[in-house]
């Protein structure tokens, strides 16, 4: 892969220069491109085409999960996509399988090809935008001239990717400063970096504040979406509602708005509205899986089941083969079905999930849930108690296979077993098995809610509210423990005992807390390589729970601060 940063600096516009265009041309001829079409003859057209600019590094695929296989494999510089893809899906949703899986860098250039008909509607539902689009016919000089466009525009922007890829969030937000200062072309770019920088560390008045400057030049929708997140962080509801409302009426095709609005309808505890904004949203772009997993999980909280059956379905049908499939959505399907009474389409999903995942044993563990609770809705108490032991039995294996493989196991699916364990009259096993999802995920209100109306459906709210209120006293009380010694001077002792509270309760706040207790002892004690893995263990671990974290993202940057302050190259998390 060549290194952009072999390029000159320049404040003006490379097509402007000659020099820099006969260096970006040359650098050209070094990047590794990715050509992904169902039709092997136009990538061999694309691939002589590339090839007569003097690009020789050029991989084929013909559908997305040879894509995802590639990149998993090769750091591509470039990836060339057809906007109509394999299965229904497109060239867009390819690139935010990609950005959200994490499996190509920010410094990838990533444009989409589509005929001149395509175009609009492939704009207006660009919500993660490529870097650039090709409109069909086009020749080999119209290629170069976008691809230099762009390869520049990474150049210019590099610094901000390589600090925010190694966690270096302080470091990524001067480098902001610096293009801003020095490269007014990009400054739009590195003001939106830099507010959502700002933001993922929790500085949300300064990155308000950001948001605000960008308004003051220019009316765009994603400074008014930043901050709109701004305002609805600090608890300004209602100014939050007001602007996100004004993007979906001023740019109704920049879709993550309505599902900004849903989630600030749905704090304000309108149900009913999130959903149908949602809806909305999921209608207008119905190959997003993402959004439609969230509509079917809104409508099920709502007990719309039926809605949310619609919504499961397709994020099945829109999955396979894709990066993004998941036991869960079969899980989440066979649920509302079960809840809806419908035991005989309960079991066809739960069989077709275990030939989609054939020998995935959480697959094998959530159809034996499925079936238990069947069998228990059709007055079948003893053969669904049956269900639930072997359900248990293989439950220890994934925890196993789950810790072993760095898989997590899903939450939701060991919230749906203590649900059969309670309706077949194991109630101990239910219990443990609450307590436990509680505690590891305290912070998350949806799974809380889950935990909740579990209990309610099985007769037993007030058992709930105790197992809930029992879980979080202990957790403060772990919490303060560590605090306290720490206070007290005894750094050795506060982490040991957030050692301890993180193995007993691997929640985020341990997580995150013990991780950045370890890297402050460090700091003054000196590196201590095995406690550093187990640091760094720790926060991979919370990452998994919430990338996007602000605790998270303070964690990463300690890391990356103390580590470089000892000469130590932090890990890529």
């Amino acid at each position: 892969m060549t290194n952009s940063s072999n390029l000159p600096e320049m404040s003006n516009s490379p097509l402007d220069n000659d020099e820099m265009l006969l260096v970006l041309q040359q650098s050209l001829t070094k990047k590794r491109v990715l050509i992904v079409d169902r039709h092997s003859p136009a990538r061999d057209s694309l691939r002589l085409m590339l090839g007569a600019l003097g690009v020789t590094a050029v991989h084929g695929a013909g559908n997305s999960a040879e894509v995802i296989r590639q990149v998993k494999s090769n750091r591509f510089d470039v990836i060339l996509s057809d906007f109509v893809l394999d299965d229904g899906r497109d060239g867009q949703q390819l690139l935010e399988e990609l950005r959200h899986a994490h499996l190509i860098p920010l410094s990838t250039v990533y444009l989409i090809i589509t005929s001149e008909r395509g175009y609009t509607n492939v704009v207006a539902l660009a919500e993660l935008a490529p870097d650039d689009y090709l409109i069909k016919p086009f020749t080999a000089e119209q290629l170069q001239a976008r691809l230099i466009k762009a390869i520049y525009k990474k150049h210019v922007l590099r610094k901000i990717y390589e600090q925010i890829e190694r966690g270096a969030l302080q470091e990524a937000i001067a480098a902001c400063d610096r293009v801003i200062q020095q490269q007014p072309l990009y400054m739009y770019d590195a003001l939106r970096f830099k507010g959502e920088l700002l933001h993922t560390l929790g500085r949300t008045h300064e990155a308000e504040e950001v948001f605000r400057r960008v308004l003051e030049g220019r009316v765009v929708p994603w400074a008014k979406m930043g901050l709109a997140t701004a305002l609805r962080d600090r608890g300004a509801l209602d100014e939050a509602e007001q602007l996100a409302e004004q993007v979906t009426t001023e740019a109704p095709n920049y879709l993550s708005a309505y599902d900004f609005l849903a989630s600030v309808h749905e704090a304000k505890g309108k149900l009913q509205a999130a959903q149908q904004v949602l809806q909305k949203a999921a209608d207008a772009s119905p190959h997003n899986t993402l959004r439609q997993r969230l509509v079917g999980d809104t409508a099920a909280r709502n007990k719309d089941f039926l809605a949310a059956e619609k919504a499961y379905g397709k994020v099945i049908d829109r999955n396979r083969g894709s990066s993004l499939r998941s036991v869960d959505d079969f899980a989440n399907l066979s649920r509302v079905l079960v809840e809806r009474g419908d035991t005989t389409a309960s079991r066809k999903i739960a069989t077709e999930m275990k030939r989609e995942w054939r020998g995935d044993k959480q697959a094998e563990l959530a159809a034996l849930v499925t079936e238990s609770l069947c069998l228990d809705l059709e007055g079948a108490p003893e053969k669904a108690r049956a269900l639930v032991d072997q359900a248990l039995e293989l439950q220890q294996q994934v925890e196993v296979e789950g810790a072993d493989k760095g898989k997590p196991v899903s939450q939701r699916l060991a919230i749906d077993l203590a649900h059969a364990c309670y309706a077949s009259g194991k109630a101990e096993a239910g219990q443990k098995i609450m307590r436990q999802v509680a505690a590891e995920n305290h912070e998350d209100p949806h799974l809380i809610e889950h935990i909740t109306s579990v209990f309610e459906k099985t007769g037993q709210p007030d058992a709930g509210k105790a197992l809930l209120d029992q879980v979080n006293k202990q957790i403060i009380d772990l919490n303060n423990k560590g605090v306290l010694a720490a206070r007290n001077g005894d750094l050795e002792g506060s982490v040991q005992l957030l050692i301890q509270a993180a193995e007993q309760v691997p929640n985020l706040q341990f997580l995150v807390n013990t991780a950045k207790a370890i890297f402050t002892l460090m700091d003054q004690k000196g590196w201590d390589a095995e406690l550093a893995a187990r640091a760094v263990d720790y926060l991979v671990r919370a990452q998994r729970k919430d990338r996007k974290s602000p605790k998270v993202a303070s964690a990463r940057e300690l890391y990356v601060a103390v580590a470089k302050r000892h000469g130590i190259a932090p890990e890529l998390l």
